[in-house]
Formats: C-alpha cells, structure tokens, sequence
C-alpha cells in the first residue's frame, strides 16, 4: 500500500528541491522550449518552476511575473542579461512563496501570454491541487491572469491530492511530465488534457 502525504503536508523549499532531481530538469527543459521571445510568462511557486527560470536568461524581451522569492533572485542572477521581473507582493509561506490578498491583487491587472504552474499534485477528481489554502488563491489568480496554462508536474505528483484544488485537469492547455509516469496513469491523463508531453530523463 502507498502512503500518501496528508493533505496539508507542505515541506519546505529545500527539502521539495532535492526530490526527483533529474524529472525536474528534463521537465524544466522541455517546458523551456515553449517560451516565446517578448512575451510575458507566469512562474508559480515551486522547484520545478525554479528549475526552469535557470533556463530563461537567454530568452529576449522576456517579462516573468512570479510570487517566488527564489525565483525571483535567480532571474536577478542574470544581469544584463536577465528577464523583466515582476514579483508580487504577500505572506511567506514554507515552499518561498507570497501569497495572501495583497499577491492576488496584484495578479487582477495583469495579463500573460503563459502561464507554468507547479503543483502539489494531480488526480482525476481533484484536479491540480496544493496543500496550502492561501497558495491556492494565488495560484488560481495567476490562472485567472494567462491565456495559455503549461502545468509542470513529475510522476510522483500524479494521485497525490492536496487540501485546495487550483484548477482542473482539463483547465491545463499542456502537461509536461517525466518518463516514469505508470503507462496507466499517462494514458488517463491524455484522456483529460489534449497536450501531454513526456520528458525523458538525462541518461545516469
């Protein structure tokens, strides 16, 4: 029998950052390739979207509009070089992200070609979800705010089910994965979203 986590089990950023360390690069990467130049992209919260913003600084005329802190400072990491960053006000929470009425205010205004959200988990019924109530609001703000949502999401978050829904599955435009999702579990997927991408881990 699998042991889920309970449903408002949030660990913090480091310890989320050392899970499924390759899953998250090869996901990162592929999710890169889908930023256009000069467009205005969401990042959520997250390792897995804090993996892809490391991929970001040699994308021209790019504006990434992020509640995470860490993500936030990675772009800055750029120089000259690095993406227009806007960050959002809030609350911290234990994975680094703001969040709360001030970060939801902020999102209503705005208005970006993409958004890649990073979630807690997956399932069916529930959705995409989050164990963290205040993490939803805003996560489902900066949903609100996109056109397109990219959702990052390694195997292990499939049937984990967190305390809020974001969004449902069918809400996801595409899907990026990693190459250990259960056949059975890629095939119920593909039945709910029309883009699921598989991203193949880097050879050991």
């Amino acid at each position: 029998t699998i042991r889920r986590a309970p449903s408002t089990d949030e660990p913090g950023f480091e310890a989320k950052g050392q899970r499924q360390v390759d899953e998250k690069v090869a996901i990162a990467e592929a999710a890169a390739s889908l930023v256009t130049p000069g467009s205005a992209i969401g990042l959520s919260a997250g390792t897995t979207t804090w993996t892809l913003a490391k991929r970001l600084h040699d994308i021209p005329g790019l504006t990434v509009v992020t509640n995470s802190i860490r993500i936030a400072d990675v772009l800055h990491a750029g120089g000259s070089s690095a993406p227009n960053v806007v960050l959002t006000g809030g609350v911290r929470t234990p994975s680094e992200a703001l969040v709360g009425p001030v970060a939801v205010a902020s999102l209503e205004l705005l208005h970006l070609d993409v958004l890649f959200l990073g979630v807690h988990g997956m399932d069916p019924r529930a959705g995409f979800t989050t164990p963290n109530l205040l993490e939803a609001d805003t996560d489902r703000a900066l949903v609100a705010a996109s056109r397109r949502l990219v959702v990052l999401a390694d195997h292990t978050k499939w049937g984990t089910i967190g305390i809020s829904t974001i969004a449902p599955l069918d809400r996801a435009d595409v899907v990026i994965t990693d190459d250990e999702l259960p056949a059975e579990a890629l095939e119920s997927l593909r039945e709910i979203v029309d883009d699921v991408r598989v991203a193949a881990r880097p050879p050991s």
